[in-house]
């Protein structure tokens, strides 16, 4: 039979932690900085009735203010900016690690067939709303087929 040996658990986590610290350096946003585009994305829920689309994006930290909201057939735009604070308070301080995201946030969704004018936004705890009501298209007209009458229903 084979015999089983154990790793020294201390080794193996030292081991381990080593690797992870290595990796985490490797891929920390710094790294990646050069890479990234301008803007930024922020995370949606869609949902769907027969009558609306419901639209929740998450935006902490926004007020109404630095949000916009437009619709361009067939395009709905969510903006939201974020100015840096360069306030003078800032400049006394060495920044030593900066994680918060300044600029531009911005999600575009395709969508047809709404009733723009109905389109209702609120925000309520950093989580904007969008009541999107959809177009009602027209109901079809069954067509009927009249008798031709005794002729025998040719068409002239």
């Amino acid at each position: 039979m084979f015999d089983l040996v154990p790793f020294g658990k201390r080794n193996r986590e030292d081991a381990f932690g080593l690797l992870a610290k290595s990796f985490n350096d490797m891929f920390n946003d710094d790294f990646f900085a050069p890479i990234k585009s301008g803007v930024l994305s922020f995370r949606t829920d869609i949902h769907e009735s027969e009558q609306t689309y419901l639209i929740e994006a998450e935006l902490p930290g926004f007020s109404k203010e630095e949000i916009s909201i437009d619709y361009s057939a067939p395009y709905l735009t969510i903006k939201a900016v974020r100015n840096e604070d360069q306030s003078e308070e800032n400049e006394k301080h060495q920044v030593v690690r900066r994680e918060r995201r300044y600029g531009e946030y911005v999600r575009r969704f395709y969508v047809q067939d709404i009733a723009e004018e109905g389109i209702r936004a609120s925000l309520k705890d950093g989580l904007l709303k969008l009541e999107v009501p959809k177009r009602q298209k027209p109901q079809g007209k069954r067509i009927e087929i009249e008798d031709g009458g005794s002729s025998g229903g040719e068409l002239k």
